[in-house]
């Protein structure tokens, strides 16, 4: 049996730490919503002060035309929440959101993402990794990782098995089994919100399968698939692809009942 399975349960049990995803998933809190505020809003400001940010009027504007549409239409307090956007000066395709209300965009992201609606399915990815509290649930999986690794080099020094050794063993068997595996089932669970929020914000989401295509199309060195924090570009173009027909009617009605964002460069 995996040992998160074993961990996260008796922690759920013991500190009532166990919350919903907006998909329906079981998920371990031990951290709230105010402390990752404070760590979202403390980390961007560390990123201003280091001069990370730079003055790029017209994609800022842009960037904040797609998320202001987004964010629209998250559920509350999401929607209500004060949002700052700011440029990253680098020229990689990435893109974040922060709990505390802010979003940042890479200047090369402008370069994958071409419309409105391939920038809305970045942006509604990563709003909603902040929704469904992504960030809190990794903090707390790493807790209870690290709890486990803690207790289990206990046990093995009591067995007469060398300490050091264990915990670099119990180390990466929890890095590869617990915490990795993880990671890729919320960035499929981002996927999926990402691509409903954007949809019903009025954004075609069949972009989502272009946007995919052609980040897969960035070459470069990747990771085996089963060390990957990410689902392969591939398969998460098929799965988007399917999502998109079930989610036309909704950015069909979006369109008609005025929800037609008109953001650009």
């Amino acid at each position: 049996m995996k040992l998160r399975l074993l961990v996260a349960p008796a922690l759920c049990a013991l500190l009532a730490a166990c919350a919903t995803s907006p998909t329906g998933r079981s998920q371990l809190m031990m951290v709230s919503d105010n402390q990752m505020s404070q760590m979202g809003l403390t980390s961007f400001n560390d990123m201003r002060k280091q001069g990370k940010f730079v003055d790029a009027p017209r994609e800022r504007a842009y960037a904040t035309c797609v998320s202001n549409a987004l964010i629209a239409v998250l559920p509350p307090p999401w929607n209500t929440q004060q949002w700052e956007v700011q440029i990253v000066g680098d020229d990689s395709a990435n893109a974040f959101a922060l709990p505390g209300g802010r979003i940042g965009v890479n200047r090369g992201m402008f370069k994958v993402a071409a419309d409105q609606d391939q920038l809305a399915v970045v942006l509604g990815h990563e709003l909603s990794h902040v929704v469904s509290r992504h960030g809190a649930e990794r903090v707390s999986d790493n807790m209870a990782a690290q709890a486990a690794v803690l207790a289990g080099t206990a046990y093995a020094a009591s067995q007469g098995t060398n300490a050091g050794y264990a915990a670099a063993a119990l180390g990466a068997g929890a890095e590869v089994g617990i915490l990795l595996p993880f990671s890729r089932t919320q960035e499929s669970e981002a996927d999926t919100l990402g691509q409903r929020y954007m949809a019903q914000a009025g954004f075609d989401p069949r972009a989502a399968v272009t946007l995919w295509q052609k980040m897969g199309a960035q070459g470069g060195s990747k990771p085996p698939a089963f060390l990957s924090t990410h689902p392969s570009s591939s398969n998460r173009a098929q799965v988007l692809g399917q999502q998109a027909e079930q989610l036309m009617p909704v950015y069909e009605q979006a369109r008609a009942n005025g929800r037609a964002p008109n953001c650009g460069l």
